[in-house]
């Protein structure tokens, strides 16, 4: 699982590395205004579905079915059942599909409500929404491709995909941006061409391992039907911060212009962190914990799991640190220009230290929520995930009239915490998670070496405004220097306080 953990890691760096460059090239382009707040609102609806049709609920429903199924059955059982998912998920994604794009307005005004009686960036939002919500189409059949190469151990190609969408986006921003009439719109276009160049580059891979699928509507299928009640309590309980984060979204826009702007920056350098260890571990554990279920290996299945968090708190601590010490460098590295000033820096920086504090609870999610659904307990996560969802809503008010956008960030970041708490608890009441020997001691040297870490970043970096008005490169030279300084400083003290690679590995058989 560790060579997994680093090809999915290592293909995810690359995806996210040129996220940042996709990032930077739309707000040097596009700035944070109106317009930029109604594709992020058109980009976050479609986006947010995929998590429940695609990585969701689709697919901690559809990986352990597909696992038992490859582990239990004939070749051919498991290529019918192939076709049968793939006929019935198509044919509802696209009657989702055609009835987003036809209720576009109507989507518009339930995500975003505060664009009402702001007639140009409403009609805007929409326009845009009636291109991005195919890819919801396209890319919930990548996924798919994408679990059935997982569940074969093809971890790679399915990490790379996602390259292709900041691909298209760049090539919009920077080549069709210029020839539009409304620049923004290529953006749209991008999302809609992006959906499409992922599905088609799957294809040659389900064709190597005789599993490219012919589309067969079968609704009423063993497999299909268990992976219909598998998903619908699935569909909450797993996409819960994109909830949460879509909470935000309607909020802020209430507020002041830019703020839905400034929430997806620094919601995307949070997530930099999150996608390649929360998603990069979730991405391995599962079908391993499916194939230790099915093969009825507790102690295996327990092993899979402490070996996870054993790297989430290894990983995830220190970029949690570094996120929150560094988010104004950052920011300011990355984003600001003429169009996206020392305002919006400070802005972004709010939320973005906002979030960085419930990034380890974010990877934990990742980490314990295949816990259950390797086991095909969909509703436990749902109970936990409700009780998430109030207090989300409970803290986003609460925290919204103080510190306006940054509250929201808070918010999201306070019920993920509890979201992961409950979900660790309810494994080991269960008695499905025991941890294995040395764990207050690993978190003692966890913490000290990230406080070391921590102390060497806020002494080093200076205060905000030493970052505003330089040089691009000689802030990417500065930021980077610092980069290198703090993991230096942090492996170094792991190293002095005995910690090696081999205690991590060693979990993972």
């Amino acid at each position: 699982m560790f060579r997994s953990l680093a090809k999915v890691g290592s293909n995810t760096l690359l995806s996210r590395v040129l996220g940042f460059v996709r990032d930077l090239v739309v707000a040097h382009t596009f700035g944070a205004n109106a317009g930029t707040d109604a594709f992020f609102v058109a980009f976050k609806i479609p986006n947010f579905l995929r998590r429940l049709f695609a990585e969701g609920a689709f697919a901690v429903a559809f990986v352990p079915v597909l696992t038992e199924y490859k582990e239990r059955r004939s070749f051919d059982e498991l290529k019918r059942f192939v076709d049968h998912v793939a006929g019935t998920l198509g044919a509802v994604l696209l009657a989702v599909t055609l009835a987003g794009v036809l209720g576009a307005p109507v989507l518009a005004m339930i995500f975003a409500p505060g664009f009402i009686g702001s007639e140009g960036k409403m009609d805007l939002a929409v326009d845009m929404l009636r291109l991005t919500f195919p890819y919801l189409l396209f890319i919930s059949l990548t996924a798919f491709a994408g679990g059935i190469l997982n569940a074969h151990s093809r971890f790679g190609v399915p990490a790379f995909t996602p390259v292709l969408l900041n691909v298209a986006l760049i090539t919009s921003a920077v080549w069709l941006a210029p020839q539009m009439d409304r620049p923004i719109m290529a953006l749209a276009w991008g999302v809609f061409a992006a959906g499409i160049l992922q599905l088609l580059f799957q294809i040659p891979f389900l064709r190597q391992i005789k599993l490219l699928p012919r589309f067969v509507f079968a609704p009423k299928d063993e497999g299909v039907r268990r992976i219909g009640k598998l998903m619908l309590p699935a569909l909450f309980g797993v996409s819960v911060t994109q909830l949460n984060l879509l909470l935000d979204t309607l909020i802020a826009s209430f507020l002041v212009s830019g703020s839905i702007s400034w929430l997806y920056y620094s919601d995307r350098l949070m997530e930099f962190p999150l996608g390649i260890l929360g998603v990069g571990l979730a991405t391995v554990i599962l079908p391993n914990l499916s194939k230790r279920h099915a093969n009825e290996s507790a102690e295996g299945f327990s092993h899979v799991i402490d070996w996870a968090l054993r790297w989430g708190l290894l990983l995830g601590l220190p970029s949690a640190v570094a996120l929150f010490v560094l988010s104004g460098p950052m920011i300011a590295t990355l984003f600001q220009s003429e169009l996206f000033d020392a305002t919006d820096v400070a802005m972004s920086r709010q939320s973005l230290m906002a979030y960085s504090v419930g990034l380890m609870s974010f990877i934990l999610i990742k980490i314990l929520a295949p816990g259950y659904y390797s086991r095909q307990d969909t509703k436990t996560p749902v109970r936990i995930a409700v009780i998430a969802m109030f207090a989300n809503m409970v803290m986003n008010i609460i925290l919204v009239f103080p510190l306006a956008h940054a509250g929201l960030a808070l918010a999201t970041s306070l019920s993920a915490t509890l979201n992961a708490f409950l979900l660790f608890r309810g494994l080991r009441k269960e008695g499905v998670y025991q941890p294995a020997a040395g764990w207050p001691l690993l978190i003692v040297r966890g913490v000290m070496a990230s406080l070391v870490m921590g102390g060497v970043l806020y002494w080093g970096v200076g205060d905000l405004q030493s970052w505003i008005g330089v040089p691009v490169m000689d802030k990417v030279w500065r930021l980077l220097l610092w980069i290198v300084l703090g993991a230096c400083s942090y492996f170094a003290i792991l190293a002095v306080v005995g910690i090696r690679v081999r205690h991590f590995r060693n979990h993972a058989s």
